[in-house]
């Protein structure tokens, strides 16, 4: 990926010759296949049982994961001749900075058990393409790990929101403290799913500690717990400590919309509400003074049977999408996937699954390499379709058909 300076579009579709040329010159392949529908069978064959079933697995059935796949099938790509393309210009403005390119790594948790690369490894992935990692209150680092990790690139930081206030104050402050500049807060999880690949291994990894090291290296919180047993601290009583956490973060209770002053008190950056997939939410939003939503179902880990977050996002682009920005999730696996979202309206998308899968199977490089992949595919099919810069792609770009061999979809 060629760039000559800061100002100047990112070539990603190098990527491409570079894989062709390390494979034909050196012997060296991908380090993952660059198929994503065998992406994830190749991270079954390395990957922990337990693991691979926490990141790949769904709600209920699945029904909510197939839908969003197949509501990316259910948009076609109209091509159009005879357009120069070339330098194609990725780069997108999101609350008023620049970024290299529309793709964000979404905020996934207790990366520990895909690889002992973990966070720190993604985020740092991350960071050598520019690409923003959202960081997620479920890490296994802390905040300033992963920070170091991402160096002078952008970060953002994903709440899961405690009951209690002065955690949650408190937590904030350490992350905006640590350079984290947008905050993304998930609304969808106040409670777990019922999710049967977790369930039938009986693998919960946060109740004996992995995955809320947020929670246990907060002072607020370690002083609250010491003083409800004795003095304690997390490490002594990691299952204690795990029981308090969970209670916070995953109580059952969900936040009403007023509670939003208190996140606007205490950060002073944008923010962001994740797993909006009604109009009239994302009216809400607007209202209460938020900067962005994310159009997501969690990519179908929560509410099994609900519609496919793709095919909400005209809605809630024509609802709201002059006046806060927009931002997708939930069944994004190709470059071409990215570029039917933002055709609909999407300023940004995030990618959880297939970069999880890559860090499963090779850490780092892996990670680095299904993000790589998805930038080159997107450069790429922005070229085959006539398109030059992410600002002239629209609806125009795109035709809905229906027909019965959209039944497949790669999840």
């Amino acid at each position: 990926m060629q760039k000559d300076d800061d100002d100047a579009p990112t070539a990603y579709s190098a990527y491409q010759v570079e894989l062709y040329t390390k494979g034909i010159m050196q012997g060296i392949l991908p380090p993952t296949t660059t198929d994503p529908n065998k992406l994830s069978a190749q991270a079954k064959k390395v990957m922990r049982p337990e693991a691979y079933d926490y990141i790949a697995g769904g709600a209920g059935e699945g029904s909510t994961m197939d839908a969003n796949r197949l509501a990316f099938r259910h948009w076609k790509i109209v091509p159009r001749m005879l357009r120069p393309t070339v330098p194609r210009d990725l780069k997108v403005q999101l609350f008023g900075k620049q970024y290299a390119s529309p793709l964000l790594c979404a905020p996934v948790g207790v990366q520990e058990v895909y690889h002992e690369d973990r966070e720190t490894g993604t985020a740092s992935a991350c960071a050598e393409l520019q690409v923003p990692y959202i960081m997620s209150t479920a890490s296994t680092g802390t905040i300033q790990e992963v920070a170091a990790a991402s160096g002078d690139q952008p970060r953002w930081f994903q709440l899961y929101w405690p009951m209690d206030n002065e955690i949650t104050a408190s937590i904030l402050r350490t992350a905006r403290a640590a350079g984290f500049t947008v905050l993304v807060v998930t609304l969808d999880t106040a409670t777990m799913s019922w999710r049967p690949a977790d369930l039938d291994r009986t693998f919960l990894p946060f109740v004996t500690g992995q995955g809320n090291t947020v929670g246990f290296t907060d002072p607020v919180f370690r002083r609250k717990f010491a003083a409800l047993n004795d003095g304690d601290t997390p490490e002594e009583s990691p299952v204690q400590a795990s029981r308090y956490w969970i209670s916070e973060v995953f109580s059952g209770e969900s936040h009403g919309w007023e509670d939003l002053e208190l996140l606007k008190k205490h950060w002073d950056g944008p923010i962001v509400l994740k797993g909006i997939q009604h109009p009239h939410d994302a009216v809400l939003a607007l209202r209460y003074g938020m900067d962005g939503i994310i159009v997501s179902n969690h990519g179908g880990r929560q509410c099994d049977g609900a519609v496919g977050s793709l095919e909400m996002l005209p809605d809630i682009v024509e609802a709201v999408g002059s006046q806060m920005t927009i931002l997708f999730d939930s069944g994004i696996r190709t470059g071409v996937d990215i570029l039917k979202a933002l055709s609909l309206g999407a300023k940004a998308v995030l990618v959880g699954r297939p970069v999880m899968y890559g860090l499963g199977i090779a850490g780092k490089a892996g990670a680095k390499h299904v993000l790589a992949s998805l930038l080159a595919e997107l450069d790429g099919s922005m070229g085959l379709a006539g398109i030059k810069n992410i600002a002239d792609l629209s609806k125009a770009n795109l035709k809905r058909t229906l027909y019965g061999g959209d039944i497949k979809s790669n999840l």
